[in-house]
């Protein structure tokens, strides 16, 4: 079974994947960007998102290091632009911003894709542990198929938690929907301001 599948890289990916993306904690923040959509529109989104990341963070794991070493991007300078555009989301979701009708005309952003899908989901915090996952493996068959279906069973986790949002959207209606989604601008507020402060840090110690 070794040679096929290490079953503790395995474990190793799927886990410090599930805590650093969080499908449950991802469920208020969105009900939050979804919260003017139906329900065949949100469970678009979730599919959308979900591909988005998927996509994302495997093109970091086998890239993502060539690209930031020809761009001279640090993962530092990642994170802190990750945590700004989440706090320009997290400030629309507070003032009610995403909940108002867009003029017709006016192509409206598709939340799935940013910041749902990016830098949410597949963040700083998914993208390096991912890459660490990579460089560290041995580059052996079992051990590529561990981090793939880790990375892929957590995506499975995040699509299931974010399709069955909509059972709790019918049980909290309209009024609870919004009191979620300031929960969500503050939550999501908070994990900006932790990336940047991360980011911040890194810098410092890099000086």
């Amino acid at each position: 079974m070794s040679d096929v599948l290490d079953p503790r890289l395995f474990g190793s990916v799927f886990i410090t994947l599930f805590v650093i993306m969080d499908p449950p904690g991802t469920v208020p923040i969105f009900l939050g960007l979804t919260s003017a959509m139906t329900r065949k529109q949100r469970n678009r989104a979730a599919r959308q998102a979900i591909l988005v990341a998927f996509g994302v963070i495997v093109s970091f794991a086998i890239f993502g290091q060539q690209l930031l070493n020809y761009l001279h991007i640090s993962l530092a300078a990642l994170q802190a632009s990750g945590g700004l555009l989440l706090l320009v989301i997290a400030m629309e979701l507070l003032t009610g911003k995403m909940e108002e009708p867009q003029p017709s005309g006016n192509s409206k952003v598709n939340v799935a894709l940013v910041p749902l899908g990016t830098p949410l989901l597949a963040g700083p915090g998914a993208i390096v542990a991912t890459m660490v996952f990579v460089q560290q493996s041995d580059g052996t068959a079992a051990d590529w198929v561990a981090i793939a279906l880790g990375v892929l069973a957590v995506h499975i986790c995040l699509y299931l938690s974010m399709r069955f949002a909509n059972v709790i959207h019918r049980v909290l209606k309209d009024s609870g929907t919004i009191l979620v989604t300031r929960i969500a601008g503050l939550l999501l507020a908070a994990i900006a301001v932790q990336l940047i402060a991360d980011a911040v840090t890194a810098f410092v110690q890099a000086a």
